[in-house]
């Protein structure tokens, strides 16, 4: 499934489009053969464990897929691809053998561009055929070494649906040049490409407000956070906070993609943070989970942060704990962000 045609005919994120577009085919194909033969039930337990979290089943089919891409783009040129079960591989075309197989780089130091890939973030909704995916892929420029998430150029969010839906949408954004979206349906067919962009209200209710917390462990400490936080709205802002809703969507991308699209106004991930207060580590979001989706979050007007208010910044590697506050708008952290760090202090 590629991209639709848009007005620049090559625009710098189709090739993270084609990359996503695959992986969502691998993935609609696994899973629907999977509900077919009865087999859903059995996913849910893990098949290995890779670079940067547990492995299941349906990981394993698109990451076939993500090879297969890989060795075709390095025919044409060197590049760097870092995915949460391999880690970073290093391909580029071999010495004029004639064949045009690709060969294994050393490094980073090939010219070409550095990308980082979670090709199913939000596994663990997907493989029950509960909820969609998101595959969140990211493209830095050519380096001598692994990126920052400052490095990034584009983005590409490439929804993947259960076995119920009859469209997935796709949003993309390149570094300074905006943010865009399309769908596609079961058959490949692309709709028109139209800006994304967020609104600019800065109402404090009437929509979701997430504070990410499904694992156990954090669970009370989340909502004690949270708390804080919407009595505090409530009294300052007088935030009708009985239509503040909460959504816990095990998706870092995917959580940035509703974010995009207006329907969150507000997401708090503070795991890393409560974790170091507590003494002891928990799983936490990693930088391939949600930097592609930053960007294009950003790119549509949203504002991604650290817990400490900071612009988000981070290695993109398999290994950093990542924190965040995202907010729909500009409007809405000036409002709201006074409280979320009052609440985060505690």
């Amino acid at each position: 499934m590629t991209a639709p045609a848009s007005q620049d005919p090559a625009p710098g994120w189709a090739p993270l489009a084609d990359l996503a577009g695959r992986v969502a085919a691998a993935a609609s194909q696994a899973l629907s053969q999977a509900s077919q033969d009865g087999l859903l039930a059995d996913w849910g337990r893990p098949v290995g464990v890779g670079h940067g979290d547990v492995t299941f089943t349906i990981d394993a089919a698109t990451e076939a897929a993500v090879s297969i891409w890989l060795d075709e783009r390095a025919r044409a040129g060197p590049l760097s691809l870092f995915t949460e079960d391999a880690g970073w591989r290093h391909r580029g075309p071999g010495p004029g053998a004639g064949d045009g197989s690709p060969i294994r780089l050393s490094g980073f130091d090939h010219g070409g561009p550095r990308l980082i890939l979670d090709p199913v973030d939000g596994t663990r909704h997907l493989m029950f055929d509960l909820r969609s995916a998101w595959c969140v892929v990211g493209q830095a420029g050519p380096g001598p070494s692994e990126p920052t998430l400052a490095e990034l150029e584009h983005g590409v969010l490439a929804e993947l649906p259960d076995t119920r839906a009859a469209l997935a949408r796709r949003l993309a954004a390149s570094r300074g040049a905006g943010a865009v979206q399309w769908t596609v349906d079961r058959k490949g067919r692309a709709s028109a490409i139209t800006p994304l962009q967020t609104d600019g209200d800065d109402r404090p209710d009437h929509g979701y407000f997430p504070f990410y917390c499904y694992h156990p462990d954090l669970r009370a400490a989340t909502q004690e956070l949270a708390g804080r936080f919407f009595a505090s709205i409530e009294a300052a802002e007088s935030a009708a906070i009985a239509h503040c809703y909460d959504d816990q969507y095990i998706a870092s991308g995917g959580q940035l993609a509703l974010l995009s699209l207006g329907a969150y106004r507000m997401v708090c991930d503070p795991r890393p943070l409560l974790a170091l207060r507590r003494g002891r580590p928990t799983q936490t979001a990693k930088p391939y989970d949600l930097a592609g989706a930053v960007l294009v979050a950003r790119e549509a007007g949203a504002v991604v942060t650290n817990l400490d208010g900071a612009d988000l910044e981070m290695p993109l590697d398999g290994s950093t704990e990542v924190g965040f506050c995202a907010f729909v708008n500009p409007q809405t952290q000036r409002r709201l962000w006074p409280h979320l760090q009052r609440a985060l202090e505690g």
